[in-house]
């Protein structure tokens, strides 16, 4: 990942309504969730959701697949991948133990 992808990321997590979309498909997993279940869940009206969902498509923070006439959504993992080794590839000066703390954070707990 370069800087303007990783900017491009970044601007469109920096809205509310994208950021909660972003994190709603994140808990939503390998299931997905389709446009009209992310408005409904949370209270957006599907044309201005729409838009939403388009910008995070472009920054390649989700993905989409037809299903029939209706569209289902997802995390795109890769691009998170991506953009969190992006933030992370400088990290800790050669001394991976300085990484070890946010690494932990960041790993799914067992269920």
């Amino acid at each position: 990942m370069d800087n303007t992808t990783a900017l491009e990321a970044f601007a469109a997590l920096s809205q509310s309504t994208r950021l909660d979309v972003f994190r709603l498909l994140i808990r939503a997993g390998d299931d997905g969730m389709s446009a009209g279940e992310i408005s409904d869940t949370l209270g957006v009206r599907q044309n201005t959701m729409s838009a939403n969902l388009a910008i995070l498509l472009r920054a390649g923070l989700i993905r989409n697949v037809r299903e029939g006439r209706s569209i289902r959504y997802f995390a795109d993992m890769d691009g998170v991948r991506g953009l969190l080794g992006f933030l992370m590839e400088d990290c800790c000066a050669g001394r991976p133990e300085l990484c070890q703390p946010v690494l932990d954070e960041l790993a799914c707990p067992p269920r």
